[in-house]
């Protein structure tokens, strides 16, 4: 299989273990017991359904409130760059937000506890002197405990048992994703504008769009609140991170999430041609050639100096959408490798979506 199953997650103090007897959880530090931890989930998928329980009761939390996307400034004259990421994350979180993003929501607003408590104990040894400072090395336990009581407290637990054509949907998700980190380039598309005029063609190399682009990263964790026993492919740029998951797509920018399940995702590929004027990726196709500025003919306009010729690299585009408003763009330096991802996505979008069992 193209992903791991580990059977034992630690969250703090806590231990999360799955076995075929089920689903148990056991806490402790030696010398402590604490009272409170992680909100622990498991997921069974397979056999056309999907099993969900949550080990302690539910929070309650307050929506977010949307916030509105600013565009970024135009290029150059005549050229309105539009903004393509689509809907912030905050607008793409349901009515009725799933169990798991509310829980991710609350585990991410919390703020970690020992650092103040460290401070005070250090503040009051140096204020009391002398045998004060003995409080310094007494209170280390106690600021240890809650050490591993706030990472409890911030981290969601999410315990998958995967199996059947589930386990090998998501292990075509995580090979081709893994593959992706082949590819020596990867950019995130943040906007977009339109060549309208001769003269914007002209100057800009000939192309019919420009794009603001920002490089990509791609990891196999997921967010850090979220402790689970599956590997996590992951895109991300910037604030904005897209998870991987077996039975959906987790978003996230900054403390807020949203979750999309397969089936509601829209997933397309296409070979992109780009005029590229920086450094040249290693594993870069070269297929055509340009000028700076360009006649109407598209050969060298002769009326610039030093016009050099740039080359045109066939690149290859991920674009990912849904009818709530995400609208995400990713290019990479290989073609390929793109494909594949988008082969096995759209595998998970047309699979029947499972029957889902509390």
């Amino acid at each position: 299989m193209g992903f791991y199953v580990r059977t034992s997650l630690k969250a703090g103090p806590f231990r999360f273990i799955l076995s075929p007897a089920g689903f148990g959880v056991s806490a402790g530090v030696p010398g402590f017991r604490v009272g409170m931890g992680p909100r622990g989930n498991y997921v069974r998928m397979g056999g056309g359904t999907i099993s969900y329980r949550t080990t302690l009761p539910r929070p309650a939390a307050r929506q977010p409130i949307p916030q509105p996307h600013l565009p970024p400034a135009p290029p150059g004259p005549g050229i309105t760059m539009h903004d393509v990421t689509g809907a912030a994350i905050q607008n793409l979180v349901a009515t009725d937000a799933s169990d798991i993003v509310r829980q991710l929501q609350a585990a991410a607003r919390r703020w970690p506890l020992w650092p103040f408590a460290l401070a005070v104990f250090v503040l009051i040894g140096l204020t009391i002197g002398g045998w004060g400072l003995l409080i310094i090395p007494i209170s280390a336990p106690a600021v240890i405990w809650l050490a591993f009581r706030d990472r409890a407290a911030r981290s969601v637990v999410v315990m998958y048992d995967v199996n059947d054509e589930a386990a090998q949907r998501f292990a075509h998700i995580v090979q081709a994703i893994t593959a992706l980190q082949n590819a020596r380039r990867l950019w995130h598309i943040a906007a977009a504008g339109a060549v309208t005029t001769t003269y914007q063609y002209k100057v800009n190399s000939g192309a019919s769009k420009l794009l603001q682009r920002h490089p990509a990263a791609l990891t196999l964790t997921g967010p850090r609140c979220l402790v689970t026993n599956v590997v996590v492919p992951t895109l991300t740029a910037g604030r904005r991170s897209v998870h991987f998951l077996p039975d959906r797509v987790l978003l996230q920018e900054g403390k807020h999430f949203a979750d999309i399940p397969y089936q509601h995702l829209h997933v397309t590929t296409s070979p992109t041609r780009f005029i590229e004027t920086g450094p040249l990726p290693a594993d870069g196709h070269v297929v055509d050639s340009t000028w700076r500025y360009v006649n109407v003919k598209g050969g060298p306009d002769r009326r610039f100096k030093n016009n050099a010729q740039l080359p045109i690299l066939l690149y290859g585009r991920l674009v990912l959408q849904s009818a709530t408003g995400l609208n995400l763009v990713w290019d990479a330096s290989q073609h390929p490798p793109i494909d594949a991802v988008g082969r096995a996505l759209r595998l998970a979008a047309a699979a029947q979506a499972p029957g889902i069992r509390p």
